[in-house]
């Protein structure tokens, strides 16, 4: 594509368009917010497919095992949400990271993505919204590079470039793969976690208040996210970061009533936990500043309808 349209797709799209996201939705408590309001939020957005991705932590033995779990953690939300008949379009994803920058994982979600794709063109392009590793989005890039021409990828990772280092869970459990689409010229919009996503939080009080209740989503949302709070801050004072939202969000920012955005070099991400800037660089869309209030009463607002 020329650098005008380019430059178009890192913007906010204007009209409905068609989003598929790849999550380790088993991973954390933030995920499930995030399938959540994509469903709820059919009047911008319609949800094609979900890509269960791969973690590894102590919530799971191994990237497959995290990835298993992911799978059916998305179809449990997507039954509780009243979106059952979603749960043919979730796909497996990939069972391993990416062992080199050039060696794609092949799995049932990458090959729906370059399947998927193929009916998208760079004035029409479908949405990839990534809230895991990029073992996914990497690997169908390197089956087909030609699909940088027909998605946009907007991606919750990596930290803010000032911040002091950029060990974050979705750039460290794959750095081949984010180093991949950083590298590809895909379209990228890029939300960073510490110093930026990490402001949009939520509290027990509020989760009770205004979830708590509603409907067995809200019921189950409020559950597991009290739930892992309590079991390091019980009878403290606490917030919860849902980072996961913010990527979904994006979406939806019309006139940034969501958050702030600016057009930057893209930054190279390195193997000892830092960005190489480099000004001459294709440009990527960049996150700086999430309106939390705003973001939060929309979130609520389409979680109990």
């Amino acid at each position: 594509m020329d650098e005008s349209q380019y430059r178009k797709n890192l913007k906010v799209p204007l009209h409905r368009v068609d989003v598929v996201l790849d999550t380790d939705a088993f991973n954390e408590i933030d995920d499930q917010f995030a399938i959540a309001y994509l469903m709820n939020s059919g009047e911008k957005l319609n949800p094609a497919a979900i890509y269960a991705a791969p973690f590894h932590n102590h919530k799971s033995s191994s990237p497959r095992d995290g990835m298993n779990k992911s799978y059916e953690e998305i179809k449990r939300i997507l039954d509780l949400g009243g979106h059952g008949e979603k749960k043919e379009q979730v796909f497996y994803g990939a069972d391993r990271f990416l062992k080199n920058e050039t060696e794609p994982v092949d799995s049932p979600a990458v090959r729906d993505l370059v399947r998927r794709a193929r009916a998208y063109t760079p004035e029409n392009p479908l949405y990839v919204v990534g809230i895991a590793a990029l073992t996914n989005i990497a690997s169908a890039l390197l089956t087909e590079p030609a699909l940088k021409e027909r998605i946009a990828v907007v991606w919750l990772g990596g930290n803010a470039r000032h911040y002091a280092h950029n060990r974050e869970f979705n750039m460290m459990q794959d750095l081949a793969a984010a180093r991949v689409v950083f590298n590809s010229k895909v379209p990228l919009i890029q939300v960073p976690c510490m110093d930026v996503a990490e402001h949009f939080t939520i509290t027990r009080p509020e989760l009770e208040y205004w979830l708590q209740g509603k409907n067995p989503l809200c019921d189950y949302l409020t559950g597991i996210a009290i739930g892992e709070m309590e079991t390091w801050a019980e009878g403290m004072p606490w917030s919860k970061t849902i980072w996961d939202v913010t990527a979904v969000a994006w979406l939806l920012n019309d006139r940034g009533k969501f958050m702030e955005e600016r057009l930057v070099s893209s930054p190279i991400p390195e193997y000892n936990d830092t960005y190489t800037c480099c000004g001459d660089r294709h440009l990527i869309n960049y996150i700086y500043r999430i309106h939390r209030d705003a973001l939060m009463k929309d979130l609520i607002e389409k979680l109990i309808k």
